[in-house]
C-alpha cells in the first residue's frame, strides 16, 4: 500500500495503559498473541501501512517494560500514571508529542481487527469537511452490549440517519443492551489542534473516569461538527477484553487468512481445522490437510502438500514436499523432500533436496545431504551427513557425553547399518560402512566397514590380477 496519510500531517496514538484484569494474565492484554502476532502490533501495523509512522503508545507504569521490549524504538512512548479513562491516555499521548498535529488517529490496542481500508475510509471521510472535529469509526447493526453506542436524532424514514447525538458508554447504561445498535469501535479520527484544547476539559463520568467519547457530545453540544463513518464489515468493531474474546476474535481472523490463501490458490480441505499465522507465506497449488498448524514465519513452497497433522514453526519448506503428521522447528527444507509421519525436525535442522525421512526421525541442528534416507526410528542430531547415505532403522548419534555436544560427520554414500550407535566425536568416511548393531568410537576410513561392539574394521578385500 502507498502512503496516502502524510506523516508531517497526522499522529497515532494507541491506547494500551488499560489494565487488562478480566484476562487473569501475568502477560500484559496487548501482548497476547493473535496469528503469531501481539495484539498491540496490529493497530501499529495499519497505520504504518498507510504511512503514519509518528506513532505513540499510551502504556500503563505496570505493562510499559513489557511493551517497550516487544516493540523497541519503532514506536515513542507516553505513560499513563493512573488509570483514569481513555481522555486522560489520549492527554498523556498529546503532551509527549512535541507540538499539536493537524491530525490525530486513535485506536486502541486491543482491537486487532479493524482493517487497513477502514483506517482510510475514516480518515477520508474526516478530510471531506474542513471543519470536522472529530470522526467516529462506527458499526451499524452491531450486537454490543459491551460497547458505547452511538445515539442519534429520530428520523421518519428507515433509510436515514439522524444526526449524531452522543455516544453512550456501556458503564454509563443502567442495564446491558443486547439488541443491534450502532456502536462505537473505539476509533477516531480528530482536527489536532481542537482536540489539543479540548480534552483537558472532558469532565469525570459517575465511574470516575474521563471517557474519550465524551468529546462527541462536547462538540454537538458547541455546535462543531462531529460525524460517525459507517465500518465495512462488523466484525471490526470486536476487541479483546477475556480469553473468550481472544478466542472468537482469533477465529475471524484465522478466517480472514485462510479465505485469502484459498483465493491465492492455495487448498485448504478443511479451513475450520487449519491455523495458519499472519506471516506465513504459502505457495501457489500447495495443498494443506486437516489440523496443520503453521505459525511464525513459516514458508512453503509450491505444489507442497502439509498435514494431515503437522505442525510446522518459523521453517522454510521448498517446492513439491510432503510433510505428513510431523512437527518442524525453525528448519530448512529444500525442495522434494518426504517427512513423516511422525518425524520431528529440531532448531537448527537442514534438510537438502530429495531426502526421505520416515516415521519417527528426530534431527537436531544438523546437515542431511541430498538425496540421504532415513526410514525408521533414528536420531541424527549435531551431524553432517553427506549425500546419498542410506541411514539404517534404530541408528543414534550420540552426541552428548554427560558434558558437552560433540558432533558425528558421514561421508558421501555412507551405508549405515540398523541400529548403529555413532559415538560423537566420530567421523564415517566417504562410501564406508557399519554392520547393524555397531558401536562405532572411532573414526572409519572411506570405503571400509566397521561390525561389532565396539566397531572394528573389517580386513580390506584385495582385487585380484590377471
Amino acid at each position: 500500500m502507498n502512503a496516502i496519510i502524510s506523516d508531517t500531517e497526522a499522529v497515532g496514538i494507541v491506547l494500551a495503559a488499560g489494565q487488562g484484569s478480566r484476562m487473569r494474565s501475568r502477560i500484559p492484554k496487548p501482548l497476547h498473541s493473535l496469528a503469531g502476532r501481539e495484539l498491540i502490533r496490529y493497530p501499529i501495523d495499519v497505520l504504518e501501512q498507510w504511512g503514519v509512522s509518528r506513532l505513540m503508545v499510551v502504556t500503563s507504569p505496570d505493562n510499559g517494560d513489557a511493551i517497550v521490549g516487544v516493540l523497541g524504538d519503532r514506536v515513542s512512548y507516553a505513560v499513563q500514571d493512573s488509570p483514569d479513562g481513555t481522555a486522560d491516555a489520549v492527554a498523556c499521548g498529546l503532551r509527549a508529542l512535541p507540538e499539536p498535529p493537524g491530525l490525530v488517529i486513535v485506536l486502541a490496542g486491543d482491537t486487532p481487527l479493524v482493517r487497513p481500508e477502514s483506517i482510510l475510509g475514516l480518515v477520508e471521510s474526516h478530510r471531506v469537511d474542513p471543519k470536522r472535529r472529530m470522526t467516529i469509526l462506527s458499526s451499524a447493526g452491531a450486537y454490543g452490549p459491551d460497547l458505547g453506542h452511538i445515539k442519534r436524532t429520530k428520523c421518519d424514514s428507515q433509510d436515514e440517519r439522524g444526526d449524531l447525538l452522543a455516544i453512550e458508554e456501556a458503564a454509563e447504561r443502567d442495564e446491558p443492551d443486547y439488541g443491534l445498535v450502532e456502536v462505537n469501535t473505539g476509533v477516531y479520527c480528530f482536527d489536532g489542534p481542537w482536540l489539543s484544547q479540548r480534552i483537558g476539559a472532558v469532565p469525570k463520568s459517575a465511574t470516575g473516569e474521563r471517557y474519550l467519547t465524551a468529546l462527541a457530545g462536547m462538540a454537538v453540544d458547541a455546535s462543531e461538527r462531529v460525524e460517525a463513518a459507517p465500518i465495512a464489515l462488523p466484525d471490526e468493531a470486536m476487541g479483546v477484553n477475556d480469553r473468550e474474546q481472544l478466542a472468537a476474535v482469533g477465529a475471524v481472523m484465522r478466517d480472514r487468512i485462510n479465505r485469502y490463501w484459498m483465493s491465492a490458490g492455495v487448498t485448504l480441505v478443511d479451513p475450520a481445522t487449519t491455523y495458519i499465522d499472519l506471516d506465513v507465506q504459502i505457495g501457489q497449488d500447495s495443498l494443506i490437510q486437516p489440523n496443520t498448524m503453521l505459525t511464525g514465519g513459516t514458508t512453503i513452497g509450491e505444489e507442497c502438500e502439509i498435514g494431515p497433522n503437522a505442525c510446522i514453526r518459523d521453517s522454510s519448506v521448498g517446492n513439491r514436499c510432503r510433510i505428513v503428521a510431523s512437527t518442524l522447528e525453525e528448519s530448512r527444507v529444500d525442495d522434494d523432500v518426504e517427512i513423516g509421519p511422525y518425524s520431528h525436525l529440531r532448531p537448527g535442522a537442514r534438510i537438502e533436496s530429495g531426502v526421505h525421512l520416515g516415521n519417527y526421525v528426530e534431527v537436531k541442528n544438523s546437515r542431511v545431504g541430498s538425496g540421504t534416507a532415513a526410514g525408521h526410528f533414528c536420531y541424527l542430531g549435531d551431524a553432517d551427513i553427506g549425500d546419498g547415505v542410506n541411514v539404517g532403522a534404530g541408528t543414534i548419534t550420540c552426541n552428548y557425553d554427560g558434558v558437552d555436544k560433540h558432533q558425528t560427520v558421514i561421508g558421501r554414500s555412507a551405508f549405515i547399518g540398523s541400529d548403529t550407535m555413532l559415538i560423537a566425536p566420530v567421523t564415517v568416511g566417504e562410501g564406508a560402512a557399519t554392520g547393524a548393531g555397531a558401536v562405532v568410537t572411532r573414526d572409519i576410513p572411506e570405503g571400509r566397514r566397521a561390525v561389532g561392539v565396539p566397531a572394528r574394521l573389517l580386513p580390506q578385500q584385495q582385487s585380484g590380477s590377471d
